[in-house]
This record gives C-alpha cells, structure tokens and sequence, in this order.
C-alpha cells in the first residue's frame, strides 16, 4: 500500500463569519500526481495555502511526511517546492543569477546549468527572466521549486495562458519529475489537464470535497448514472490538429 505523505483531518478556514474550507479531509500518497480541481471560489487554492504554511488555518489536522503543520511549520518548509501562478523575480538578473539566489536562500549549493539543462532552458542561461516568453517563464518557475530538492511541490495552474505546445511540453516537465520520487499537487482550471497528469483527484466546491477518485474511475462513476455526451467523442481532439499540423516543438524567441 502507497504511503500517505501528506494528511488532512477536518480542516476549517474561517474569515469572519464566512467558511471558505468547511471541514474537508483527504490524504496524499507518495509519488504521485493529485490534482486539486474546482471553481474560482471553491477553497482550492486556501487549502494549498494552509498545506504550505502561507496561510494560518481555523481548526483541523495537517501533517506533511510525519510533520504537524502547528508543531513543526519550518521543517515542512525545507521538504517542500511551491510554484505561484504570479511568481516575482528581478527582472534585471539573468537565469543563472536567480538560480544562485534562491539557492543562497535555501542554504543548498545547486549546479545552476544542470538544473536548467532538466527544465530545457540551457541555452537560455544567460537571459534575463523579462526576456523570456511565457512557456519559458513557466519551466523557470518549475525549475526554482526544485532547488531545495523537495519531496513535496505544489503547481497551481502551471500552464496558464500557454499554447498548446508549451502545455505538452509542462505536461511531460511534470511527468519527468514525478519520475524521480517527488510527489506532485497540482491545481488546474483544464481538465484534459488533470485526466492527462493526475494519478487521483479531488474535486472541491464551495468549500468541502465533492469527489475523491482516479479520473477514470470519477468518469466512469458518471456514466454509470446514465450520463451521455451531446457530441460522440472521437480519438483526437482539435489541440491534437493544432500540434500534428504545426509541430511539437516550442516556438521560444
């Protein structure tokens, strides 16, 4: 049986009188890709927060790989990578300046051109991060979650804004990453998205889980309702003829 890394037990997030999270539990095993889905609003993202330790939480048990979020808050900081969807950098440095200086920061020594080199954005070492185009942005935000080798990084909404081919290609970053034993959370407003990543999800709305399962077996469980598509699905879909007739490479300036 996969070993839980990460445990939620009746967390509460209260601001004034409204309930953002209403006493949700889940647990996440290690090595996989969990994927924590739901609309603007839904306590998805406070959740993350609260796992973090960026956001104080009401009530409720959090324990990260045998860390308790109240007792030991710093140690869960040194095991874990966050990814935001704004991320701040000076503009002015170059990659391997930013790379240096988060390092400094995590007290690690990091071999800034190898760790480029696993996100392919070698060749682009020693541009500054505002010269960059968005799907180049979005591989440095990754690679930053990994200078302090993390057990555990958080996603949310890696691919964002990004064309189809800067998408696969995050898509296959993540995939690579979890090959080496680091377990993933991801948010994301694209379903494809999550059905194509996620071992599990969690589907959060109005502030508790209204789902828990593999994406094959949520679908499943619909159409066994009697559910059926308006349109028949076919064994491609128009992102797959954008990128067969356009290509697979990224078009990066």
């Amino acid at each position: 049986m996969a070993k839980t890394i990460i445990s939620i037990k009746n967390l509460v997030k209260n601001y004034g009188n409204f309930e953002a999270v209403k006493g949700i539990s889940f647990d996440v095993y290690e090595g996989e890709i969990f994927g924590l889905l739901g609309p603007n609003g839904a306590g998805k993202s406070t959740t993350l927060e609260i796992i973090e330790t960026l956001r104080p939480k009401t009530s409720g048990e959090v324990n990260v790989d045998g860390y308790d979020l109240d007792k030991q808050p710093n140690e869960i900081k040194r095991i874990i990578g966050v990814q935001l969807q704004t991320s701040g950098y000076y503009p002015g440095l170059n990659l391997v300046e930013l790379i240096e200086l988060f390092a400094g920061l995590y007290n690690r020594e990091v071999n800034p051109m190898g760790l480029l080199e696993s996100v392919n954005l070698k060749e682009k070492a020693k541009a500054k991060f505002k010269e960059m185009s968005g799907g180049q942005k979005q591989r440095f935000s990754v690679a930053t979650t990994l200078i302090n080798q993390p057990r555990i990084i958080f996603l949310d909404e890696p691919t964002t804004g990004l064309d189809p081919q800067a998408r696969r290609s995050l898509w296959e970053l993540i995939l690579k990453i979890r090959e080496k034993g680091t377990t993933i959370i991801i948010t994301t407003h694209y379903m494809d998205e999550a059905e194509y990543l996620c071992d599990r999800v969690a589907i959060i709305d109005s502030g508790k889980i209204a789902a828990l399962n593999t994406p094959d077996k949520l679908i499943d469980n619909l159409v066994a309702t009697g559910f059926e598509r308006v349109k028949e699905m076919k064994k491609a879909n128009l992102e797959d003829v954008f990128i067969n007739l356009t290509g697979h490479s990224l078009r990066e300036e």
